[in-house]
């Protein structure tokens, strides 16, 4: 399950997408999940589904590698439909003692299940997409305003990107760790929910030392490389808005216009 998980991680490739500028694509992701949240009805999620099957065609990203990393949050989509459903007031369509499913219930759960799907695939194509370097130049150059009020935007935006590009190597750690405990007979496959968290504890030690380990060599590198944030900094390649970022830009707000419309349609 834990290589199912594709946020964080990058996939190499010379489509359209991967080409444009990270600030676009940084807003684009951004523009995307306030849509989300100002549907209200089911038909325009058609339009997102679209922009989506277009977006990740065009990035040249194998659906089925899309699909994975659905996977592991099934049970969270699995318990919101489930707490929708059944704990939602409205109109009884089935009733059985203190448990009773509403209309109401069932029509949230499916849009909330959509929701979090979407949610999550649309952020997914950003990390995909879009290198550490970029990512990290594309967050410093949005948030660069804020430095007139004193915002360390360089070194926070490091961080966010060290964040992020760290959660594909703890969960190879995690597999490595786990595969090297079962070995020995731990078992994190147990029914027992107790079992299952004493076996926990050999697990999370080993995690946490390999992650503080893997942070102060990567503290030690950037120092032996001079590394030092802020301001003066030079950059090998200049991020530049070419033509089709301004398309993309173009396209964007052509989607958003459509997806306001359809709360008054």
């Amino acid at each position: 399950m834990l290589k199912d998980i594709t946020i964080g991680q990058y996939y190499p490739s010379n489509s359209a997408i991967h080409k444009l500028d990270a600030r676009v694509k940084l807003i684009a992701t951004f523009v995307f999940m306030v849509s989300l949240f100002i549907i209200n009805k089911f038909w325009p999620y058609a339009v997102v589904l679209l922009a989506l099957i277009s977006v990740v065609k065009l990035s040249n990203i194998p659906m089925k590698y899309i699909i994975k990393g659905i996977k592991p949050l099934r049970w969270i989509i699995l318990f919101t439909f489930v707490i929708n459903v059944f704990f939602l007031p409205g109109d009884p369509i089935w009733s059985f003692g203190f448990l009773s499913i509403t209309r109401q219930g069932v029509e949230q759960a499916i849009f909330m299940a959509v929701r979090l799907v979407f949610l999550v695939v649309g952020t997914s194509i950003l990390t995909l997409t879009t290198s550490p370097i970029e990512l990290t130049d594309g967050i410093e150059r949005l948030l660069s305003p804020f430095r007139k009020v004193g915002l360390p935007v360089h070194e926070l935006a490091m961080m966010m990107t060290i964040a992020l590009r760290f959660i594909p190597t703890l969960l190879d750690e995690t597999d490595k760790i786990m595969k090297a405990q079962m070995s020995r007979g731990a078992d994190f496959e147990s029914k027992n929910l107790i079992s299952r968290a004493k076996n926990l504890v050999p697990l999370l030690v080993p995690l946490f030392v390999s992650a503080f380990r893997r942070a102060d060599e990567l503290a030690m590198a950037m120092e032996a490389r001079c590394y030092r944030g802020g301001y003066n900094r030079t950059k090998m390649k200049e991020a530049v808005i070419s033509k089709v970022d301004y398309v993309a830009s173009s396209i964007l707000a052509i989607y958003l216009v459509i997806i306001i419309a359809t709360r008054f349609i």
